[in-house]
């Protein structure tokens, strides 16, 4: 009898204390979590008022004190739908939800856009947020059609879908954001969408494993192919530092992406790859020590050099995730990395105060800085990846 409450009382601790956290840290998160969703809500019911009926919001402009807004084909149109989403199943605020469902319809005929490989962020993370929290068997066509209309951008003469369309700088470039499309093209063939769907996301996730990373598991930017050939013809970082150098969102996009492969197939190639950039991140060097990561590991004048909130947004939601699929040492340090990132990003030194900046919710991304574009400014993907590291966090770790 002695030794059976023993094991009783063994089993109650390691359920009370997992993942390195304490009862106090984690009761100090779940505060976090819901102060945020509250804010979250504030903030995007005062960004309602801020845009313009036909565009969504990208980003905010300090100079001119308004939100910058962008037409429904812009690669971001899925975000600010896709957050609605996820700040209302928390909040269950109908205001959200009736704004999410207009944004909808703003960005429908997106379904057929095959101009270029963002799909998955326009009509993913917008539609497939919806049916998972309404569960409305409408929303599924719309990621069936948008998946068919990304398939179309596949070359099997590269074994890859082509991200970009030719330009000056480039003869068929693939981007490393392209792993974070491949996700709806799983989730449609899982779902009752043609099969080949999931088999050109897998073939692309393997050229990818294979083209774009260098021996310490950091990534090219874009790999461009020679379509008659197949052959490689330059790798490139182009919105980083150098064609050398680790561009943080860039590095955020490939551990998410892999995660993702991860869970869609069990491939365990893809889990094991997924370990390899995540320790290659957490241990870098020039990590700062809030972990919000300088908008490229190799960029010059640290620690003065700007930082990426968006990159500690998407990498924390990836983290979290890929906790769930490791085990001791590893997975402590993933969700330890990740708590770190939300609770820096949660803090004055990145989260806007209530009622600024038109209602975004983080400040301090920056977009394309070789480019001067969006340099420490709100941007809506790192808001909609803090929302999902949050969301995580809640569902998997409290």
């Amino acid at each position: 009898m002695k030794k059976q409450f023993l094991l009783f009382l063994v089993f109650i601790v390691s359920n009370l204390i997992s993942n390195g956290q304490s009862i106090g840290e984690k009761q100090k998160m779940a505060k976090l979590i819901q102060d945020n969703f509250e804010f979250a809500d504030s903030q995007y019911q005062l960004m309602m008022q801020s845009i313009p009926a036909d565009k969504l919001p990208q980003s905010f402009d300090p100079k001119t004190g308004q939100v910058v807004s962008r037409e429904i084909q812009w690669w971001c149109s899925g975000f600010y739908p896709g957050s609605l989403f996820i700040i209302y199943e928390q909040t269950k605020n109908e205001k959200l939800k009736k704004e999410a469902e207009r944004a909808l319809e703003l960005i429908a005929p997106n379904q057929y856009f095959t101009d270029n490989h963002d799909l998955g962020f326009m009509m993913y993370n917008s539609f497939g947020n919806a049916y998972r929290v309404t569960k409305n068997e409408k929303y599924k066509q719309y990621i069936f059609n948008s998946a068919k209309s990304l398939a179309t951008r596949y070359r099997p003469e590269i074994k890859s879908i082509q991200s970009w369309n030719k330009n000056q700088y480039f003869n068929c470039p693939v981007i490393m954001d392209n792993m974070m499309n491949l996700e709806m093209l799983n989730w449609a063939s899982q779902n009752g969408a043609d099969p080949v769907f999931a088999q050109i996301a897998n073939t692309h996730a393997q050229t990818a494993m294979k083209s774009f990373f260098r021996p310490d598991y950091s990534s090219y930017h874009v790999v461009d192919y020679d379509l008659a050939t197949g052959k490689i013809l330059q790798k490139r970082t182009h919105q980083g530092a150098s064609n050398n150098s680790a561009w943080s969102r860039g590095q955020a996009w490939g551990l998410y992406g892999f995660v993702t492969m991860y869970r869609d197939t069990k491939n365990k190639a893809y889990l094991d790859h997924a370990k390899k950039i995540a320790q290659f991140l957490i241990n870098h060097p020039n990590m700062p020590a809030d972990f919000i990561p300088y908008w490229d590991y190799d960029a010059p004048l640290q620690p003065l050099s700007k930082r990426d909130a968006s990159a500690a947004a998407i990498m924390a939601s990836a983290l979290l995730e890929l906790g769930r699929y490791t085990q001791g040492a590893d997975k402590d340090a993933y969700v330890k990395t990740a708590t770190k990132m939300i609770e820096s990003l949660a803090s004055p030194a990145y989260r806007n105060k209530l009622g600024e900046c038109s209602g975004f919710i983080l400040n301090k991304s920056t977009g394309a800085l070789p480019m001067g574009k969006e340099i420490e400014v709100p941007i809506i993907y790192a808001d909609y990846y803090f929302l999902e590291a949050l969301k995580r966090y809640k569902e998997w770790y409290l």
